[in-house]
């Protein structure tokens, strides 16, 4: 069994119209799923993605504006990396961002290969960076999407969590997940970060990992912040195994659940971030047509009788410009 890599990363947002005019506008992504959070279905669950929103596109969002602004610290993800091929395409963001108000570092080097990269922070102040793929990743680009297809975002590069120790994390990532370390390198900050990959390796399959011994101790996600990520498993039977290898050694494993366009598991890394193992089916098109993904509020079988009273408990996302008059 080999984990393929990341399947989707789950942030928070407090403001649902503006996180879609963002994410779809400004960074050009497609809106593939437009649903509610299954567990607390007075949010809305967004899905942003590729063309179809295949497994390793997706970054998603669970809408809480009733939350305070998230607290960067150990125990939580720091940095979602997406990837763009080229130096060329991080110039042309760079320039985007500059034009569109976002904000936005200096060109860098990160990674033990030396990756070009660029950091920048949505409106609500999520910590996010694009970095030079190397053509690698194969998402789909979305055709009616604003950003030309050969600067558009391909996927996931890797995910950076912020942890007071490494050691523990790091046999739990090697000897139970199948991740590889593959080097470490000094950030700008002066602390280490160690890199480890899985599955075929490369843009896709990174987790970085910063060592902060005495960052504080953050369990609590708030707006702007990330809640979890996910770990692509190919099949259902690959799945149930994933969840009894877990369980053997870690009791904070969840049961198998349905959330009807992949099936689930949770559990929390001996640092303390919160990790998914997500099967790559069915997909978001089991329910709607692909020419038409997230147009509509999509509600999964076991939750579609319940519809109205889920409708009148949701703000409508009203629709903002922020491409008008640049």
């Amino acid at each position: 069994m080999q984990l393929q890599g990341i399947h989707h990363v789950t942030a928070v947002t407090g403001n649902a119209s503006l996180n879609v005019a963002f994410y779809t506008q400004v960074l050009g992504m497609r809106l593939v799923k437009k649903t509610v959070n299954q567990d607390d279905v007075s949010a809305y669950h967004l899905f942003y993605g590729d063309e179809l929103g295949h497994p390793g596109t997706e970054l998603t969002f669970f809408d809480w504006p009733e939350l305070e602004r998230h607290r960067h610290g150990a125990g939580t993800i720091s940095t979602i990396m997406l990837g763009v091929s080229g130096e060329e395409a991080l110039r042309w963001w760079q320039e985007r961002f500059a034009r569109l108000h976002v904000e936005h570092d200096e060109l860098r080097r990160r990674g033990p290969d030396g990756e070009l990269s660029l950091p920048f922070r949505d409106p609500e102040g999520q910590r996010l960076e694009l970095v030079d793929d190397g053509g690698r990743l194969q998402g789909v680009a979305w055709r009616r999407s604003p950003v030309p297809a050969e600067y558009a975002i391909w996927g996931f590069y890797g995910v950076q969590l912020t942890l007071r120790a490494l050691a523990p994390s790091a046999r739990f990532l090697t000897e139970v997940l199948g991740f590889r370390q593959v080097g470490s390198y000094q950030q700008g900050n002066g602390y280490e970060v160690v890199a480890f990959e899985v599955g075929p390796g490369g843009p896709g399959t990174l987790v970085q990992v910063e060592i902060q011994p005495d960052a504080p101790f953050h369990r609590f996600v708030g707006v702007g912040g990330v809640h979890h990520v996910a770990f692509r498993v190919p099949t259902d039977e690959e799945h149930r195994a994933w969840r009894e290898r877990v369980a053997a050694v870690n009791r904070t494993v969840t049961p198998i659940i349905d959330r009807f366009y992949f099936h689930s598991i949770y559990f929390r890394e001996p640092g303390g971030v919160l990790f998914e193992l997500a099967t790559d089916l069915p997909g978001f098109a089991v329910d709607e047509d692909p020419e038409h993904l997230g147009e509509r509020l999509s509600l999964p079988p076991f939750l579609e009788p319940y519809r109205a009273r889920i409708e009148a408990g949701l703000k409508p996302i009203e629709p903002l410009d922020l491409l008008a008059g640049v």
